[in-house]
């Protein structure tokens, strides 16, 4: 609902610019261009944009975008931080995109899906409107790392943000989408970590496979 994210805005931009936060934007972000693969012309559906944080980069690499939010104080801030670019902020629900069949080239979705109960639904619209040989990559919190159990006892004691939220491991996420597609992880290391031992960290955990990083990104391409 628009409601937990509205009196948020300064403090996830916040974040991203601590010293641990700027490590892991770099490596959340890095991961999902690899996944999602944008390219100059084409027509990318960000969906849960937020303020725009991963739309940036999307923009950078020559794509139109389309960011679509619940919260309007979170499209705000992306229309003010992404002026002058081929951004086009459209206020709507994941679950029910008020958008046509297949007319995006690309979707992408990160850290929307843990605010939403139907998983299945929400995923059956980001491919609803990809275009036939398009692709889908959805990033969430893996609820087998240590930032989920985290944020599970956060919601236990009451946190709004995480009261009700939706934490999928890699299994329950790929059983969302209709087909078979590539999982991987990233953020292998703890929030209180410091940033050259979590780089470290990361790079460990990425060379021996592990699922339990904190970010879990899923991609599927949609059969032409």
């Amino acid at each position: 609902m628009p409601g937990l994210f509205d009196d948020r805005v300064d403090q996830y931009q916040a974040w991203f610019q601590t010293p641990l936060g700027r490590v892991i934007l770099e490596l959340e972000r890095d991961l999902v261009l690899d996944m999602l693969a944008p390219r100059p012309g084409e027509r990318i559906l960000d969906a849960g944009c937020g303020t725009g944080v991963f739309t940036a980069a999307l923009l950078a690499a020559g794509a139109a975008v389309v960011g679509l939010d619940l919260s309007s104080p979170m499209l705000a801030r992306a229309r003010a931080d992404l002026a002058g670019a081929a951004f086009h902020p459209l206020r709507g629900d994941l679950t029910r995109l008020p958008l046509a069949d297949a007319v995006f080239d690309k979707v992408l979705s990160v850290t929307a899906l843990e605010f939403i109960a139907d998983g299945a639904a929400a995923m059956r619209e980001l491919f609803r409107v990809t275009r036939p040989g398009g692709r889908v990559v959805v990033a969430t919190l893996n609820s087998l790392s240590p930032w989920a159990e985290r944020r599970r006892q956060s919601g236990r004691a009451g946190h709004a943000l995480f009261r009700d939220a939706h934490f999928r491991s890699p299994a329950e996420l790929a059983a969302l989408a209709p087909l078979p597609g590539r999982l991987a992880t990233a953020i292998h290391f703890a929030k209180d970590c410091d940033p050259a031992p979590a780089m470290v960290i990361e790079t460990q955990g990425r060379a021996r496979g592990l699922e339990t990083g904190a970010f879990l990104v899923g991609r599927w391409d949609k059969p032409a």
